[in-house]
């Protein structure tokens, strides 16, 4: 069984690391579907590798990207490339902020708290039906623009709040490019995705036995392909206005989920 729960662990994170559904928020619900001691135990370092996985996916598709960020910062010319890593670091410290300051207050909102799941994933609905209908633009990242779109990748630490649905519909919202939106969403996840890996690998607090090498391999594997997929799909979605359709498949699970805890019907309420 811990094998099937890698499998699916690893698909749902692959999937909604990207599309704008919430993935820390499918990963609570999934967790309280197939309540497991070993995947509690191991749930820390379980989260670490899926999370790696899912920020290898985004170096590879977005290779030439990052090499133009390094590129920036290293030459430290007054030039495109130079300026659109500034914003890229300006972006993650709204983020860095919250989980260096509110650690204590975040884990305690990742435990089973399904009704606020449900309710973050209403509005994370919300906000993809008003990026959708959104009008054309193409206005580039400015450094202000950065900034919000980091407070609101920030807010997206809830669980329910999808960080690619709330950055790339602030983006849109702010008036910038539909793909430049998705590109900038996308890239300035992946620093933060290391340091919180770094972080909670030298906690102190990540369990390993053998028996978990290969669950862990294989929801490895599994999330690194899906994130491949769900990553290129995103940008066409986003490029071609189809944001309105996760925002009917998050309002749908966000009612479900309210309902069925309400009426005490997930496996680790009882």
């Amino acid at each position: 069984m811990e094998i099937i729960r890698a499998i699916i662990l690893g698909i749902i994170q692959g999937l909604t690391e990207f599309l704008p559904v919430s993935s820390s928020g499918h990963l609570e619900i999934t967790k309280c579907i197939f309540p497991s001691d070993v995947l509690a135990k191991e749930s820390m370092l379980m989260t670490v590798v899926l999370h790696f996985a899912t920020a290898i996916s985004t170096i590879i598709v977005f290779r030439k990207d990052i090499v133009e960020i390094f590129t920036g910062l290293i030459q430290f010319q007054n030039n495109d490339s130079f300026w659109f890593s500034v914003k890229i670091i300006l972006s993650m410290i709204p983020a860095v902020f919250v989980g260096l300051f509110f650690e204590s207050e975040i884990e305690a909102l990742f435990g089973g708290q399904l009704i606020l799941v449900g309710s973050m994933l209403l509005i994370t609905a919300l906000l993809l039906f008003l990026a959708d209908k959104a009008k054309h633009a193409e206005k580039k990242v400015s450094i202000k623009d950065a900034i919000l779109i980091g407070i609101s990748q920030a807010i997206a630490i809830l669980p329910g709040i999808s960080r690619s649905g709330a950055t790339i519909s602030t983006a849109v919202l702010l008036g910038i490019d539909k793909e430049k939106s998705a590109r900038f969403s996308f890239l300035m996840v992946v620093p933060l995705i290391f340091g919180k890996m770094a972080k909670d690998i030298f906690s102190g607090k990540i369990s390993y036995e053998s028996s978990s090498f290969l669950p862990l391999t294989i929801g490895f594997v599994f999330a690194f392909i899906t994130g491949i997929i769900a990553c290129k799909w995103m940008i066409k979605l986003v490029k071609n206005s189809q944001l309105k359709y996760f925002a009917y498949y998050c309002f749908a699970v966000g009612i479900l989920v309210i309902l069925l805890f309400a009426y005490n019907q997930f496996p680790c309420q009882h």
